[in-house]
């Protein structure tokens, strides 16, 4: 009989675990995408203290991760150690979300303190559920393929719902508002709110956690700390998601500027950026079958290579080339796309690696420590725009001086490529490759068996 850890999942569980990412972008994309510039043009504040207020709370937020995933890992209820909190966290988190997005009647610095303080719990709740969903995807099953497959497919979903964001945002704004954008936003979230948590129910319902740790497992969060410090492959990624968070932020955040202030036509957003996801959805598709042929390592720097040359390109397409724009847009997002699937098949990985190695198991330490990285890249991204702007004299809703624009461009070209190029200096340590993975997986099931 094929053992439960790595007997196949069935395409109704896979589909029930991808789908919550969808979710999870009807968050994530709006916080990445618009925020920002909601803060800045509709919430009434300046660059500089948004980007401020964003990078400290992101900051604070980070270092809750491992707290967070720690006590995920510490959960015991009889419908497991993760899936409960699809359950739990829903409607907080929503609420949260519809606070953010809300514009009180306030003065310059009480605006402030509403926007540290509604932004900060948005942030904490999203990862009291989001770290335990990326933990589950390391407890469905033992296989590394069936991990790529199933975070493919997660991707694809998630590229999905933030395709459906960017898309459907604006317009929802427009609709909702009636010509009152502080009542549209508002009115905006709520609706994406509901439908994130119809999905993270779906979740809970339809998936089943199958690996837990040894059963003679006894440690503390200090130990699983230090565990993750000595794990190599962990290591490797911990800086892979920063740089890569970092590469994509400046992106997608300045891509809103850009059409705005630059090309002159805002309404190419809404195509812009979905034109991305699909694209990133398409490849995300295509990941299990890419490390059925290249191992997840070479596939890893041959993506983030492509991504460096594209992003450069970028800097050489005149404003009124909305076609290569395009064109360049869709090519990242084919290399990128794989790149989400790969690396939290890679957290899987080193979470196994851990047990081979220590005895111990952290699954949700794993991925919150991870989580800690991309939320800090994504601080650093948007805290490097904001002080970008108030240096070269960005203001809003106003014609740009050059020194702006051609920030703009920077921040959607050289830079990020920049920061793809150190990601593929980084992937050369990395140290876990296919037949390591295939001999860590058998050891670990003969530990099983005696």
């Amino acid at each position: 009989m094929i053992p439960t850890q790595t007997a196949p999942l069935t395409w109704r569980e896979k589909f029930s675990y991808g789908v919550a990412d969808m979710g999870f972008n009807f968050y994530w994309t709006n916080i990445a995408t618009f925020l920002l510039i909601f803060y800045t043009d509709v919430f009434g504040i300046s660059a500089a203290a948004a980007a401020s207020m964003m990078f400290s709370v992101k900051i604070i937020n980070a270092f809750t991760d491992p707290m967070i995933g720690a006590a995920a890992d510490r959960t015991t209820t009889r419908f497991g150690k993760f899936r409960p909190y699809l359950l739990w966290v829903p409607i907080p988190l929503g609420c949260a979300a519809i606070l953010t997005y809300t514009t009180p009647d306030l003065s310059y610095d009480g605006k402030l303190v509403w926007a540290y303080g509604t932004y900060l719990l948005m942030m904490v709740c999203y990862t009291c559920i989001n770290i335990p969903y990326n933990a589950l995807s390391g407890v469905l099953s033992a296989d590394p393929q069936e991990r790529s497959t199933v975070n493919g497919l997660r991707f694809i979903f998630a590229f999905a719902g933030g395709t459906l964001v960017t898309a459907a945002t604006p317009a929802m704004v427009g609709w909702f508002g009636h010509g009152n954008d502080k009542l549209g936003w508002q009115l905006t979230m709520l609706v994406w709110s509901i439908f994130a948590s119809l999905l993270f129910v779906l979740t809970f319902f339809n998936t089943r956690e199958r690996i837990a740790p040894p059963l003679s497992q006894k440690s503390n969060v200090m130990q699983d700390i230090r565990d993750l410090s000595q794990n190599r492959p962990w290591v490797v990624l911990f800086f892979l998601a920063l740089i890569i968070m970092i590469t994509i932020t400046l992106r997608t955040t300045s891509a809103a500027y850009y059409f705005k202030y630059v090309v002159g036509r805002p309404e190419l957003m809404q195509g812009f950026v979905p034109a991305y996801m699909i694209s990133a959805a398409i490849g995300a598709s295509l990941t299990p079958l890419m490390t059925r042929f290249v191992d997840k390592k070479k596939l890893m720097i041959i993506l983030m290579s492509i991504t460096a040359v594209l992003s450069s390109a970028f800097f050489f397409v005149p404003s009124d080339q909305v076609t290569l724009m395009f064109a360049l847009q869709i090519g990242m997002g084919l290399a990128l796309g794989p790149k989400s699937p790969l690396a939290f098949s890679m957290y899987a990985d080193t979470a196994d690696y851990n047990e081979w190695r220590t005895g111990r198991r952290a699954t949700a330490m794993t991925f919150a420590a991870a989580t800690f990285s991309q939320k800090l890249g994504t601080a650093i991204a948007v805290a490097v725009i904001g002080w970008l702007f108030t240096v070269l004299g960005y203001v809003a809703n106003s014609a740009q001086n050059s020194g702006s624009q051609a920030g703009i461009v920077w921040l959607m070209s050289f830079i990020p490529a920049v920061f793809a190029v150190l990601a593929v200096a980084i992937m050369f340590f990395y140290n876990l490759d296919n037949r390591k993975l295939v001999q860590i997986q058998a050891d670990l099931q003969a530990r099983k068996i005696q």
